[in-house]
């Protein structure tokens, strides 16, 4: 199932926490973000719900450490919420 993601909006909380992460993740972060725009479904992305307290929000991988957290706004629209390591699951 291809969705394209038409716009993105971006937490303050997601903000500061991009600007934290380690440089060399800035290009990777930018790649994935537009694989992502696309089709927020992309097999590399490995895009999936999550559970429990946060069983209204979805993730993907940046890389096998690092996420971000993702709401859906409408079916072509999503909010950031959050990128770091998998601690951010806390």
């Amino acid at each position: 199932m291809r969705r394209v993601i038409e716009r993105i909006e971006y937490t303050s909380n997601f903000l500061n926490c991009y600007k934290k992460l380690p440089k060399i993740l800035s290009s990777e972060v930018l790649e994935r973000e537009k694989i992502f725009r696309e089709d927020c479904f992309d097999p590399r992305l490995k895009t999936h719900k999550l559970h429990g307290k946060h069983k209204d929000v979805w993730s993907f991988y940046i890389t096998y450490k690092y996420i971000i957290i993702f709401r859906f706004i409408t079916e072509h629209s999503v909010e950031f919420i959050d990128v770091g390591d998998h601690s951010i699951y806390q």
